[in-house]
C-alpha cells in the first residue's frame, strides 16, 4: 500500500494587489511531488481544523484575508505545533493582526522595479539554501521591510543591494529567513514575484526546502 503523501493548506486570497504568478505558483507546489495539495481561495478553509495539515502555506496573499475565527484556527495550529510557510506577497498579508507580523518576523514596505540581483547565502545548514551557491543570482522585486528581523529569526540569505538598484535595507537586508513560533516552525522566503521563478530549478528546490523544514519532514 502506497503511504499518504503529507497534506499541505495552500492559501492564495487576495484583498489587494494580486500577483499574476499565483496560478503557476500553486502548480509548482502540487508538481513538487511530495505533498497532496488543498489550494484555496476561501476564508472558511482556515476556519475548520488544520491538524491534518503538515503545514499552511501563505502563497502571494494579500491584504486582510482572514476571519476572526481563522485567525485563531491559525495561531492555535502553530502554537500548537504546526507548520506555517509565507511565500513573496505573503508579508503584504494582515497588517491589521499584530499576531501574523510576529510570526510572520517582518512585513514588507516597499520594492524597487523587479530586476536581476545576487542574494547572498548566510546559512548553507537548512534545506532551503543548502543546494544553492554562495551567491545566487536571481531576478525578483528585492523587498524591503519595515523593520530588520535579524536576531528575532535564522537569516538564511540576504539581498546584495549593490547588485540591483533602489535597495533601501543597506548591508544588512534579510531575505529568507526561519523561526518558531510557539511549538509550530515558520519559513519565509522573499522570493516568488513572476511565474517564472516557479519554473526555475534552483528556486524549486528552495521552496521545497522551506516547506519540508516547516512541516518537519527534514
Amino acid at each position: 500500500m502506497t503511504p499518504r503523501l503529507p497534506r499541505l493548506l495552500v492559501y492564495t486570497r487576495t484583498t489587494g494587489y494580486r500577483h499574476d504568478s499565483i496560478p503557476a505558483a500553486v502548480t509548482a507546489v502540487r508538481t513538487l511531488g511530495e505533498f497532496e495539495v488543498d489550494a484555496s481561495e476561501d476564508p472558511s478553509a482556515l476556519e475548520a481544523p488544520l491538524d491534518r495539515y503538515a503545514a499552511v502555506v501563505f502563497l502571494s496573499t494579500s491584504g486582510e484575508v482572514l476571519t476572526p475565527t481563522g485567525r485563531e484556527r491559525l495561531a492555535s495550529y502553530l502554537e500548537s505545533g504546526g507548520g506555517f510557510v509565507g511565500v513573496h506577497a505573503a508579508a503584504c498579508t494582515e497588517y491589521e493582526w499584530p499576531y501574523y507580523g510576529e510570526l510572520l518576523g517582518a512585513r514588507f514596505d516597499r520594492h524597487p522595479d523587479y530586476q536581476p540581483g545576487k542574494a547572498v547565502i548566510e546559512d548553507h545548514d537548512h534545506p532551503a539554501t543548502r543546494h544553492l551557491p554562495a551567491v545566487w543570482d536571481f531576478t525578483d522585486e528585492w523587498y524591503d521591510f519595515r523593520s530588520n528581523p535579524r536576531g528575532a529569526v535564522r537569516v538564511l540569505a540576504r539581498a546584495d543591494e549593490s547588485s540591483y538598484t533602489g535597495g533601501g535595507m543597506g548591508d544588512d537586508h534579510p531575505l529568507v529567513w526561519c523561526r518558531e513560533q510557539g511549538a509550530g516552525r515558520v519559513f519565509y522566503t522573499a522570493l516568488g514575484h513572476a511565474a517564472e521563478a516557479y519554473e526555475d530549478p534552483d528556486f524549486r528546490a528552495h521552496l521545497l526546502g522551506g516547506i519540508r523544514w516547516a512541516a518537519r519532514l527534514d
